[in-house]
């Protein structure tokens, strides 16, 4: 750690010095970007009470970016890794700070989007970013709070509501890869009550995926979205919020097993869906608390082969939330209560094949109680514990904790520290299996991390740039290695590994306003995530590159034009060859890249809106899965019309 420490100060010294000495002017998004967090607490906090690494994409970033998926915006937070299996709409990780990517809770306007039929991951690459108004990312273990699925990181999806009395809108875009994307949107807002309806529809011819062919791999999908409300008293309000995905993506398979994929007319269809209704009820003096959730979110994937149904799964989560709070010392201390219970239905269907039935029905429930406290101890200092008990069907009861806090040294600089435990449950195809030649493990033990983080801000030139590094430490225990060799049937199984799993690394932020048209947005993360060789050593885990960075300028060239410059840096990592059995799977190295990204939006009038978007302008040839090709240059023009 002595000498992780050291790079963290170089870095942030040499942050420092590239940065212009003259910085003018704040916007008052960013102001508003500052004062609440939903997602980092029971209840919504000052970001400034918040010890977290915290990144948030406003409406505003969103609009300029004008991405196609919430995977690509994500690419540029400190932190986090991201893995596509080739072209839009295919197979898409994340990985938050060397983690797993099922280690990530992902929150679509408080639902738990996490699918239990895919190892417990959220498939990002059929995540539209259309009618989304801002996304968290909170960095670090949740689980005290959250529970299982969040013990690297929460990212929570806020979709939009009604703000006007009377609006609508539609938009159209077309470009490279035979790609469109269109959509409208209607919503009111009259007195206590709001309403919004948005629709948007994608499609693309794609490119071939395989390293060898020309058959293309296409995309379509269809997003619903309905948010609604209801002001009932100045104490209660009632909410509501559904969002659906329906469609499909073309994908090649290894058909020869010479550990590649080559052309095949497969195609995986989807359908994801989130609901929730809410009450939440403030007493007239603010010191009491209530919200109560019911929750449900659906998962249904079909695979077909040359049009023919080859397996299907489908998973079913229900929740029932309550949460209280009371606040004392004029509101400077709070305690809140969560309890919680949670429904899992899971099931499967496929051809028999090596010897096991693929055919399974499974569930789990899990009961949950949470308590956090939270304190001002002074103007300057801020105190949080957070502690939550698990009463799961299938595995021992599980313990997690959180401390954090916060102190503000001066008007510039800011300290934050955290400390916590997590735990991960195994999947249900860990455990149960799943078509093909992966048997499962019904005695696999849960995951459990220990980690901690330490954190400064520093704000300068009257707040208008700030600088901000973190270190990061975790150790995980029984980390399940889902790719075990089964020397009777040929197949794969899962274990537990012995021995501990590393993480560590450091992030670095700079987010600045260089003069009235020039902005700045700057990441850089170094990860050390390392595993258990077996023998006594360790080795690196795939896919996670030691070195990313990422940098965004936004240029208000006049008043009706904006062109945002997005660059990526992902470093070298590593992947897995599986070559023609009985030869062993060796471990290949993948090539950094730099991707460089341009967007342009011109406002022709208060109505109308153009907006051009260039995507991996230096025509990079990479890959983030071995044996995955990716997409190349790409143009897109859209236009956007409000009534």
């Amino acid at each position: 750690m002595k000498n992780l420490r050291s790079m963290a100060t170089v870095a942030t010294v040499s942050l420092l010095s590239i940065l212009p000495t003259v910085v003018q002017g704040q916007t008052a998004q960013q102001t508003e970007i500052e004062e609440v967090l939903v997602s980092a607490s029971l209840l919504p906090i000052a970001a400034s009470r918040s010890a977290n690494a915290i990144t948030v994409i406003d409406s505003e970033q969103l609009k300029n970016r004008a991405a196609l998926s919430v995977s690509d915006l994500l690419r540029d937070v400190p932190g986090l890794a991201v893995s596509r299996s080739g072209v839009q709409g295919s197979a898409t990780q994340i990985r938050v700070r060397g983690a797993e990517a099922n280690h990530l809770l992902v929150l679509i306007d408080g639902v738990e989007a996490n699918d239990p039929s895919q190892s417990d991951e959220l498939n990002w690459g059929t995540l539209s970013a259309d009618d989304i108004e801002r996304i968290e990312v909170i960095r670090g273990p949740q689980s005290a709070m959250r529970g299982s699925d969040a013990m690297a990181g929460v990212v929570n999806i806020i979709t939009r509501r009604a703000d006007q009395p009377l609006s609508a809108s539609l938009f159209t875009e077309t470009g490279s890869f035979g790609t469109s994307n269109s959509g409208f949107s209607v919503g009111s807002k009259q007195g206590d009550l709001d309403a919004r309806l948005g629709v948007n529809h994608i499609e693309t011819e794609g490119e071939n995926i395989s390293r060898t062919g020309t058959e293309k791999d296409g995309y379509k999908n269809t997003n619903i979205n309905l948010n609604a409300g209801w002001k009932v008293s100045d104490e209660l309000r009632l909410s509501f919020a559904a969002r659906q995905s329906d469609g499909m993506n073309e994908f090649d398979g290894d058909s020869d097993f010479d550990g590649f994929v080559e052309d095949q007319d497969k195609v995986s269809e989807f359908r994801n869906s989130t609901m929730r209704v809410q009450g939440d009820y403030v007493s007239a003096d603010g010191r009491f608390q209530h919200k109560l959730v019911i929750a449900q979110s659906n998962n249904d994937n079909e695979a077909f082969d040359s049009g023919v149904l080859g397996n299907y799964t489908s998973s079913t989560k229900d929740q029932y939330q309550y949460v209280g709070s009371v606040f004392w010392d004029e509101s400077t201390q709070r305690l809140s209560v969560l309890a919680e219970r949670e429904e899992e239905d899971f099931q499967q269907r496929g051809p028999l094949a090596w010897g096991s039935d693929p055919n399974q029905d499974r569930e789990r429930n899990t009961d949950s109680i949470a308590v956090e406290y939270r304190t001002d101890l002074s103007d300057s200092l801020t105190f949080a514990a957070s502690g939550r008990y698990d009463d799961n069907s299938e595995f021992d009861s599980a313990n997690t904790f959180r401390v954090e806090a916060v102190y503000q040294l001066n008007d510039g600089i800011r300290l934050r520290s955290a400390y916590g435990t997590a735990v991960k449950n195994p999947t249900f195809s860990e455990r149960f299996g799943f078509y093909t030649n992966f048997i499962g493990n019904p005695n696999l033990e849960p995951e459990e991390s220990t980690s901690w983080e330490l954190g400064v801000d520093q704000m300068l030139f009257d707040s208008n740039l700030t600088l901000s590094a973190t270190l990061f430490d975790a150790e995980l225990e029984n980390e399940i290695n889902g790719f075990v060799s089964d020397p009777v049937t040929f197949g794969f199984t899962s274990a537990n590994k012995e021995g501990k799993s590393k993480r560590q690394g450091v992030e670095l932020t700079a987010i600045g306003i260089l003069s009235d048209s020039l902005s700045l947005n700057a990441a850089y993360t170094y990860t050390d995530s390392v595993e258990s060789d077996g023998a006594g050593g360790y080795k690196d885990e795939i896919r996670r590159a030691r070195h990313t960075a990422s940098l965004n300028l936004a240029w208000q060239v006049m008043d009706n034009l904006h062109i945002n410059t997005n660059a990526q840096y992902n470093g070298s990592q590593t992947d897995v060859f599986f070559p023609p059995w009985p030869t062993p799977s060796e471990t290949v190295t993948l090539a950094d890249y730099t991707l460089l990204n341009v967007n342009a939006n011109y406002s022709a009038s208060e109505k109308l809106s153009i907006y051009l978007r260039l995507d991996n302008l230096l025509d990079d040839n990479y890959e983030e899965v071995f044996g995955y090709q990716t997409l190349g240059l790409g143009a897109s023009l859209g236009v956007r019309f409000s009534l």
